[in-house]
């Protein structure tokens, strides 16, 4: 009940009206909670709104970038490479179908395609917004960031030990060869260092498993 009020609160805001609303979160819902989501559902998109509502100080258009937020993950299949096109399309044909403005879709379709790369130019700060709540859960505590990746490691069950230790280990050690990993000032103040200490633990976790 809560995100659906989250939802309608935020797809108001653009002018639809709230049948078609509800008719649209139930969509939503049924994509976010297929059975092979194991990280990438309405869990995370619940904790990605909540990390917006503390970065919202930042942000040019708010709405916006909770509306992204909603279909950032939309289509995720861990066997494509273009999940983020995919989910940025589907954001398109959704809210054009409800009305919004098709400025407003561009918005929400930019935001969507910066989270593949995560990366943002230094004055789009709704983008920042998005991919520092995006990767908020890079800095929970090692407890909930094992489940993290231990999750995601469930998501890509059809890939081989071998096979998956050394992608994951590429993108995580990409991650921590960035200058900065947050690009908001307060993500950057109270999470990068967690966030930095929780990916060196799990390429240590990984390189174990190569060894045993």
């Amino acid at each position: 009940m809560q995100l659906f009020n989250r939802w309608q609160n935020t797809i108001q805001s653009f002018g639809v009206d709230q049948v078609a609303a509800k008719q649209a979160f139930t969509v939503i819902l049924k994509a976010y909670s297929s059975c092979d989501r194991h990280y990438h559902s309405l869990k995370h998109i619940h904790h990605v709104l909540n990390t917006i509502d503390t970065l919202q100080a930042y942000a040019k258009n708010l709405a916006a970038v909770q509306l992204a937020a909603w279909f950032h993950d939309v289509v995720y299949d861990t066997q494509a490479k273009d999940n983020e096109e995919r989910s940025a399309d589907y954001a398109c044909h959704m809210l054009s179908s409800l009305g919004v403005h098709l400025s407003d879709i561009t918005i929400v379709n930019r935001l969507i395609l910066n989270t593949k790369h995560h990366q943002a130019a230094a004055d789009d700060y709704d983008s920042q917004i998005l991919l520092d709540a995006d990767l908020a859960i890079l800095a929970t505590s090692p407890i909930k960031y094992q489940e993290y990746a231990q999750a995601i490691r469930t998501e890509y069950a059809w890939v081989s030990e071998t096979e998956y230790i050394a992608g994951r280990r590429q993108v995580l050690e990409r991650f921590l060869q960035r200058q900065r990993i947050y690009f908001t000032p307060l993500m950057f103040d109270v999470a990068e260092q967690s966030a930095r200490s929780n990916l060196q633990a799990e390429i240590q976790i990984l390189l174990k498993g190569t060894r045993d």
